[in-house]
C-alpha cells in the first residue's frame, strides 16, 4: 500500500530558505499515525502530519540535489533543461530511498521520487510494496499531471487543480492501492481520464 503521494518543489523558491521545499499537494491514504494519540487536538494532528510530509519533501530535495550534481548539472539547470512536458518527463531524475522507522513515520517506508524540472512527485510506500509497480504508477501520475494540468507552465496553480489531481489518484491509485493493469484496462482508464480532463 502507498502511504502518501506528494507534489513539491525541488528548486529554490524566494520565500524559502536554502535546502527547503514547499509541499504543493499531498494526499495521505489510510489512517493518520497521529490520530491514535487522543491527547492531541485536531489542529496538533494536522501540524504533525504537515511536518512529516515536509520532512519527506526535504529528504527528496536532498536526493534530487545529489543526483543532479552527480550528473554534472546544478539544481537550477534541471529547471531550464526541457521545454515541453513530454521532453521534461523523459529527462526527469528519479530515485528511491529508504526511511528508517521513526524518520518520520512509525514504521520503515520507501520513498520513490520523480523530479521534473522544478517539481517532484513522490510516493511513500510500505516496505513490502512492489517498487517496480510503484514506479510505473508514479510515472503515470506524473505524466497525466503534466499533460493535462500543465504544472510546468508559468503561473500554474496546483491548488486550483486539486479536484483533478484527486480524480487521477482515484483512478490510478485508489485508496492507496497499487494496481496491476493490463492493456485493455489501461486504455479504458486513459479514456476516462481524457474525458474528465476535457471538462
Amino acid at each position: 500500500m502507498v502511504h502518501c503521494f506528494l507534489i513539491h518543489t525541488v528548486c529554490p523558491v524566494s520565500a524559502l530558505e536554502a535546502g527547503d521545499s514547499r509541499v504543493l499537494f499531498s494526499r495521505v491514504f489510510g489512517p493518520d499515525d497521529a490520530s491514535q494519540d487522543e491527547a492531541l487536538s485536531a489542529e496538533e494532528r494536522r501540524a504533525l502530519q504537515r511536518d512529516k510530509l515536509l520532512l519527506v519533501a526535504r529528504q527528496v530535495l536532498s536526493s534530487v540535489s545529489l543526483s543532479r550534481e552527480a550528473s554534472g548539472r546544478g539544481l537550477m539547470e534541471g529547471v531550464a533543461a526541457a521545454t515541453d512536458e513530454a521532453t521534461a518527463l523523459q529527462e526527469a531524475d528519479s530515485g528511491v530511498q529508504r526511511l528508517r522507522a521513526g524518520d518520520p513515520f512509525p514504521g520503515e517506508t520507501s520513498v520513490l521520487w520523480l523530479a521534473v524540472q522544478s517539481l517532484a512527485f513522490s510516493l511513500v510506500c510500505l516496505p513490502h510494496e512492489n517498487l517496480l509497480l510503484a514506479e510505473g504508477t508514479l510515472r503515470s501520475l506524473a505524466r497525466h499531471c503534466l499533460e493535462h494540468l500543465r504544472l510546468l507552465g508559468l503561473g500554474s496553480e496546483v491548488l486550483l487543480k486539486v479536484d483533478r489531481i484527486d480524480f487521477l489518484l482515484s483512478k490510478l491509485l485508489p485508496h492507496g492501492q497499487l494496481l496491476f493493469l493490463n492493456h485493455r484496462f489501461t486504455q479504458s482508464l486513459e479514456k476516462d481520464i481524457t474525458a474528465y480532463m476535457a471538462k
